[in-house]
């Protein structure tokens, strides 16, 4: 079956920047391999949708983490603690604004991740955001009956049995990488205009200077075999910073806006940088 027609597993979380959209053109272009490496978690969807027989995923956002690693240690008794969450009475401003105060000062891992799920799907627009103290800032939704994601949950266990989630680094994680693995980065993306500005998923900043030395990254570890594809905005910055990849180039639709009448399509760009072995096979076939 060709891979465009296979079904597109759901995501337990809302992110910006959420890969569901692409996962067939993503598919298409992650060759086959022993373990998939993502470096930039996020909301999970490209390794929910691929099947490689091990996977180490990675997010500088430890509360993503550790949401991750409490679901996949708990199961199905963090699923129905979390459905207890979604109930009427906890989807008003006050009870959002205490329960997002409580996860803020929280020092316990099951209880922040429990709560981290209630935000996402109780906050303004599935966005994630921390101001320069690390507390989660997100306003109230001000959704009808936020929708609790039991069915993706259960996906997602099905799917961890052989995942590794850690936080880190995504430096120390592509440090990780071994022949035989295959790649995936999806980072902060550059803005596409003067005006936009980097999101702040965690605490740390994701600027010009790292977004050029992922680059460096995945050209090195295509010269060691390994195989890396990146996402990101096609600009002038990230053309010149993947020129020695493959890019594929495209338009799609921002989600993510406070103008629902104008989110406009912007290009992005898949940057494929091939193992050294196999660009000198093309150059010996050529």
């Amino acid at each position: 079956m060709e891979q465009a027609m296979v079904p597109v597993r759901r995501p337990f979380l809302k992110w910006a920047g959420g890969k569901v959209r692409l996962i067939p053109r993503i598919r298409r272009r992650l060759p086959p391999g022993r373990r998939l490496v993502e470096p930039f978690a996020g909301s999970a969807a490209v390794w929910l949708n691929c099947e490689y027989p091990e996977a180490l995923l990675a997010d500088a956002n430890p509360d993503l983490i550790n949401c991750y690693q409490q679901l996949k240690q708990h199961g199905k008794a963090f699923i129905e603690a979390c459905r207890a969450y979604f109930v009427p009475e906890n989807n008003r401003p006050e009870r959002y604004y205490a329960l997002r105060e409580r996860f803020n000062h929280s020092q316990d891992g099951l209880e922040r991740a429990l709560l981290f799920v209630y935000l996402n799907r109780h906050g303004y627009n599935g966005l994630c955001r921390y101001n320069r103290k690390g507390l989660f800032n997100v306003p109230f939704g001000r959704y009808r009956r936020p929708y609790f994601p039991e069915h993706e949950m259960w996906e997602f266990l099905k799917h961890a049995k052989h995942t590794t989630f850690v936080n880190a680094d995504f430096r120390s994680v592509l440090a990780a990488a071994r022949p035989g693995d295959v790649v995936y980065c999806d980072p902060p993306y550059v803005p596409w205009s003067k005006t936009a500005h980097f999101t702040a998923y965690s605490q740390e900043g994701f600027g010009p200077e790292e977004q050029a030395e992922l680059a460096v990254w995945a050209q090195r570890l295509a010269e060691q075999g390994i195989p890396v594809l990146i996402s990101n905005h096609a600009t002038p910055f990230t053309l010149q910073a993947y020129g020695d990849a493959q890019i594929e180039r495209f338009s799609v639709q921002r989600h993510i806006s406070c103008d629902v009448d104008h989110r406009e399509a912007v290009d992005e760009l898949l940057a494929f940088f091939a193992p050294r072995q196999d660009v000198e096979a093309h150059k010996l076939k050529g």
